[in-house]
Formats: structure tokens, C-alpha cells, sequence
């Protein structure tokens, strides 16, 4: 009976260590994501006040051709 019941222990710290396991590893693979994800919104921000700044360019370099005009 004891030779079970430490059988029982030993499955389930097994489950209990394998879980806790998974769950680093999911935090870890968020954590990874969350940076990436991140990582892409500022360049992808960064190209938008580019592209921004060369539409307000070409916005006043037509408005001064229209008002030549």
C-alpha cells in the first residue's frame, strides 16, 4: 500500500513539475510574441510618420505650382 501511495506522489509531482514547465515555457513564448509584436508596431509606425512627412511635402509643393499657376 505505502509502495502505491508513493507511486501516486511520485505521478503526480511529475504532472505537477511537467505543467509548471508548460507554463514557463508559454510565458516565455508570450513574452517572445509581445517584444516582436512591438518591435513591428514602432517600425511600422516609423514608416507611417515617414510617409506622413513626404505626403505633407508634395502637398505643399503642389499647392505652390497651383498658386503659380
Amino acid at each position: 500500500m505505502d509502495k502505491n501511495i508513493g507511486e501516486q506522489l511520485n505521478k503526480a509531482y511529475e504532472a505537477y513539475r511537467q505543467a509548471c514547465m508548460d507554463r514557463d515555457h508559454a510565458v516565455k513564448e508570450l513574452q517572445q510574441k509581445t517584444e516582436t509584436y512591438m518591435q513591428q508596431t514602432r517600425e511600422q509606425q516609423e514608416k507611417i510618420e515617414l510617409q506622413n512627412s513626404i505626403i505633407a511635402k508634395l502637398k505643399s509643393q503642389l499647392a505652390a505650382l497651383n498658386a503659380n499657376r
